[in-house]
């Protein structure tokens, strides 16, 4: 395995001192070194991957100095658009470096999620016209490399891509890590929301540990999964697939179970769920102020007001809360005025070491929400 502090060290040998990305479970021992390392102003943890291409690129026409840029490879969708339109070598040719945990290799175990993406990943790039290198723990020559892909980003002017795999790095503990105080943990709180819903609450959860935590909550219970859409990928986006649900659901309350991250991703979703009105529409955002899927470093949620964007954004309702008690009288009265209204419930970080995953397939999850609600799925009736 290769030591972050080295490829650090070798990154930094290249010119480069500006980073900025979104972490990423296999380069979370990686991520954890930069943020211990770098200054504020010389790394940035993005909103989403497209924005941390732009910072790179805001940097390079500040400075003349390309910027490493850190994503999952399932962040290549939101970076797609400035990759092609900004950075590329055919419009305003910023050069930088892409580090892309490469979750789903093809042999390797990953969930379903990743394995499409993974597989296709090589694939994407070449059509991308990036080119690529990859590092691994077994990686002979990683100085040689990382200077041949620093090379080739100099020489074209544009973005060039290292694949991390599975593996590569050892492990390194984040020292600048969230510290709070709160009564509660992600799953306390997910358990206390489960306990007062309502018998006809559908729950659109967030991917990562809030699904996983919802999906063991209903297991204590003895409950079905039917009422639930655990979202395994697509970070950012489950308020936008329960705005979706909502406003074909009217006579069903639609719980989204958010994290901080995901509603930082697409911030704009707030606006626009502010403006349609819809009376059903419960936004549950858990904030512990850090990904805490992918190695818990630190976002920005605890420095902003949720509830005053929510209200600002149209919400009709949104408030904080940090006890049992408070979530029960929130949910117990939040249909009283209409919707959509949103509870920002603040934790701490952390999970349960033996933390399971859902042993339903993503379809098996989906089709069994779709019976619950009477939605036919299969083949189009001729």
């Amino acid at each position: 395995m290769l030591r972050s502090e080295q490829v650090f060290s070798l990154i930094k040998e290249e010119g480069i001192q500006f980073f900025a990305g979104v972490p990423d479970s296999l380069l979370k021992d990686f991520c954890a070194y930069v943020t211990d390392h770098t200054d504020e102003k010389d790394h940035v943890i993005a909103a989403n991957e497209g924005s941390a291409v732009a910072l790179a690129a805001g940097h390079f026409i500040a400075t003349g100095r390309p910027a490493l840029v850190y994503m999952q490879n399932s962040g290549i969708g939101n970076a797609v658009n400035p990759l092609m339109s900004l950075a590329d070598p055919e419009v305003y040719s910023i050069p930088m470096l892409l580090m892309i945990g490469w979750r789903g290799e093809p042999g390797v175990k990953d969930e379903p999620q990743h394995v499409k993406q993974g597989r296709i990943m090589p694939a994407l790039l070449d059509a991308l016209e990036i080119p690529w290198y990859c590092l691994d723990a077994n990686t002979e020559d990683p100085a040689g490399l990382i200077a041949d892909a620093a090379a080739t980003m100099r020489q074209r002017m544009g973005p060039v891509a290292i694949l991390v795999r599975k593996g590569t790095f050892e492990s390194y503990k984040l020292q600048k890590t969230v510290t709070s105080a709160f009564p509660l943990s992600r799953e306390e709180a997910i358990s206390c929301i489960i306990d007062v819903l309502r018998d006809t609450d559908i729950v659109i959860a967030t991917t990562g540990m809030a699904s996983r935590e919802l999906y063991e909550c209903r297991v204590r219970r003895g409950d079905t999964h039917s009422k639930d859409f655990l979202t395994v990928g697509s970070m950012g986006h489950a308020a936008s697939i329960a705005h979706g649900s909502a406003g074909s659901l009217p006579g069903r309350r639609v719980i989204c179970l958010d994290g901080d991250g995901s509603v930082l991703m697409h911030m704009g979703t707030l606006a626009v769920i502010g403006q349609s009105e819809l009376k059903n529409f419960v936004h549950i955002v858990i904030n512990n102020g850090a990904h805490d899927s992918v190695g818990g470093q630190p976002t920005v949620a605890f420095g902003i007001d949720l509830p005053a964007i929510a209200t600002a954004c149209g919400y009709r309702e949104a408030h904080t809360a940090k006890t049992t008690s408070e979530i029960r009288a929130f949910l117990q009265s939040s249909s009283e005025n209409g919707g959509p209204v949103l509870l920002e419930v603040r934790v701490n970080k952390g999970a349960r070491a033996d933390l399971g995953r859902p042993k339903t397939s993503p379809m098996e999850n989906r089709d069994a929400l779709m019976k619950q609600l009477g939605v036919y799925v299969g083949p189009e009736e001729k």
